[in-house]
């Protein structure tokens, strides 16, 4: 156990955050949840006994605010990211300025340990998605060089928006997509898994992980084709695809991506032209001696819910 020691999380309400928070609360650890909005953390108070997830007030654009949330903390880990850009919400801010602010910060207040997720193929990648998080990689080492950076592929489980969008879509919608013919790989990986990396890089009483960047990936590497026979695999809805050339599919996103929650955006198309996933010689799973679980193993815990009649369907036919 990790009593007495007090972690600060950005992006803590988020789908990985939320996890992170509920496993340092499981070993003891005081949780500070930094966010805009406090009431929005509140959910989180019961992953640890009474005072021991705090949802601590902090508006990013102030540094005094940062410094104050990372204050007296041992460990901290930045989750925060957005997937698209609206009005008042920029790759640019999310990705690269708000990471540097808080890796400074970290310097500035002598924090142990400092864990970034980032995202796999920001390297390479040619969306401003993928530009914004490799350049974020970049600030955060340069203001905190001891940092370590988690690179996850597409992240799934139960409240992921990946898999559960598509299986909400298929529910109403008479075909599905390939986008450029289906062909972007992907490894996708449990969101239990990364937390457990975050975790070890945090904890282990060693130094062998600062400094350093992992790229994570589950055991399974699939291209979209392969994502829906999974999705109609556990919803049992069959539905038909339709090849979209990345040029129409930009097309169709600039509709898409005027939604208040974007289905599409152009940017989202440009980034499936990159594959997602885990450079053979790249430094992984391995080295936190994590063995990723498979989709086969968590999918069907909650895709099944996608079923015409429920989960329990199957069980009522019979």
């Amino acid at each position: 156990m990790q009593k007495g020691k007090i972690a600060t999380i950005f992006g803590g309400t988020g789908f990985v955050g939320r996890q992170i928070v509920r496993e340092l609360a499981d070993k003891g650890i005081i949780v500070k949840v930094a966010t805009r909005i406090p009431e929005s953390a509140y959910f989180l108070k019961p992953c640890g006994v009474v005072g021991q997830v705090v949802p601590f007030a902090c508006d990013y654009k102030d540094t005094n605010d940062v410094h104050e949330a990372v204050k007296g903390s041992d460990y901290v880990v930045n989750c925060i990211g957005i997937l698209y850009e609206k009005r008042g919400s920029k790759f640019e801010r999310a990705h690269v300025d708000i990471p540097a602010m808080i890796a400074k910060a970290c310097a500035d207040e002598k924090v142990s340990r400092f864990v970034h997720v980032s995202a796999l193929g920001c390297e390479e990648g040619t969306s401003k998605y993928a530009k914004t998080k490799f350049d974020g990689e970049k600030a955060v080492l340069s203001n905190f060089p001891g940092a370590t950076i988690l690179r996850p592929s597409v992240i799934f489980g139960e409240d992921d928006s990946f898999f559960n969008m598509f299986a909400e879509l298929s529910r109403y919608v008479p075909f599905l997509p390939l986008i450029g013919g289906g062909k972007t790989k992907f490894q996708p990986v449990f969101v239990g898994d990364v937390a457990d990396a975050a975790l070890k890089a945090l904890l282990e009483n060693t130094t062998k992980y600062q400094g350093k960047t992992y790229q994570l990936g589950g055991p399974d590497v699939v291209d979209f084709k392969g994502v829906y026979e999974l999705l109609f695999k556990y919803t049992g809805r069959k539905k038909k695809l339709v090849t979209l050339p990345f040029g129409f599919a930009k097309f169709e996103a600039m509709f898409l991506s005027l939604l208040p929650k974007p289905l599409l955006t152009a940017d989202q198309v440009e980034s499936l032209k990159t594959d997602n996933v885990v450079d053979s010689s790249a430094l992984g799973f391995g080295e936190f001696a994590i063995k990723p679980k498979s989709m086969e193993l968590i999918l069907p815990q909650y895709l099944e819910r996608y079923r015409a009649g429920g989960r329990f369907s199957k069980f009522k036919a019979a």
